[in-house]
């Protein structure tokens, strides 16, 4: 009989619901996976979402006291769990900032109710070595750090376009340096990049996603596969973000399509930037620095790109069954 495992249904495309999604469709031949909706990342208002979040998903987590089968769980509603639902739960976490909060004060204190209960779970999962730290020092311990993957194939396919058509697609302009920011939302430093290279008129900045910020520069919210060959057409990546990262799929994709980047030294991206040996960004010389970066041959970049190549979805999916083998 195939498990069961319940979890929240992997709504968005930031970091962590990729990491859930591509956790659900890996292991999908041998567990059958059983979703709740995810009203948090579905709401549009942000204040206090995440406390309308808990109040909708209480009655769906309560009828499952009693169900049959394993959780891996992400988010705050671990708190609306009994001890037994957590004794036979893997808590995935991917990071923790309180910049980020949507519903002050209170979420703080129910994430330190959270970190209370932890202990409680058959297994913590973090994506980075600083988050199983950061975990360890509250009291939690079996502790493993699953990284995020990729998917290779798809990545050498990208690596193997030529730029200047990419750009081309993009209209893009086809001189000067193209700087792949990362996403424009709260907290990842876009008004630093931009008042630190606006003078420099061979910088051109990029950013994606939602633009929660409301940047007015050169911006694309895409598909993955039009988001990939993005990448491809810029010629360095810089992130200096002000929040607490996870490990930043975003940093990572980019140096395996073989960008030379920034890093700042925060939190999980810490962790990338000494992986693949990325200097940190100096906001009162980054212009100089980009331009630096941007000429590094492409076969520097070889050693960044084979240090995340070990992070393969065959990876991936032999840690996660190994471990869902433990409870299920």
């Amino acid at each position: 009989m195939t498990p069961i495992v319940h979890s929240l249904a992997p709504t968005n495309h930031t970091g962590g619901r990729v990491y859930l999604r591509m956790l659900q469709q890996l292991t999908s031949e041998e567990i059958s996976w059983r979703t709740l909706p995810d009203f948090k990342r579905a709401d549009q208002t942000r204040r206090w979402r995440t406390m309308r979040h808990l109040a909708a998903i209480a009655p769906y987590i309560h009828n499952l006291r009693d169900a049959p089968g394993a959780f891996v769980w992400d988010d705050l509603s671990l708190l609306l769990f009994t001890p037994a639902m957590r004794a036979r739960t893997i808590f995935i976490l991917h990071h923790y900032e309180p910049l980020q909060h949507d519903s002050a004060p209170i979420q703080a204190q129910l994430w330190q109710q959270l970190f209370s209960v932890l202990p409680q779970c058959a297994a913590v999962v973090c994506v980075a070595p600083y988050w199983a730290r950061f975990l360890q020092a509250r009291g939690v311990d079996r502790m493993h750090v699953i990284y995020n993957s990729f998917d290779l194939p798809e990545i050498d396919h990208v690596r193997s376009l030529d730029r200047d058509e990419c750009r081309a697609e993009h209209d893009l302009p086809r001189d000067g340096v193209l700087v792949y920011a990362g996403k424009a939302v709260h907290g990842k430093g876009i008004h630093l990049i931009t008042t630190a290279t606006a003078r420099d008129r061979r910088l051109h900045l990029i950013t994606t996603g939602s633009n929660t910020i409301g940047h007015t520069g050169a911006h694309f919210d895409l598909p993955r596969q039009q988001y990939l060959r993005l990448l491809r057409a810029c010629d360095v990546g810089v992130f200096v973000p002000e929040i607490a990262e996870g490990w930043s799929r975003c940093a990572a994709e980019s140096i395996l399509v073989g960008l030379p980047c920034l890093l700042q030294p925060i939190a999980g991206l810490g962790d990338l930037a000494e992986l693949t040996g990325q200097p940190a960004p100096d906001v009162h010389r980054l212009p100089q620095q980009l331009h630096e970066r941007a000429a590094v041959p492409p076969e520097d970049m070889k050693l960044a790109y084979d240090a995340l190549a070990r992070y393969d979805l065959k990876y991936f999916q032999q840690a996660w069954n190994t471990l869902l083998a433990t409870i299920i």
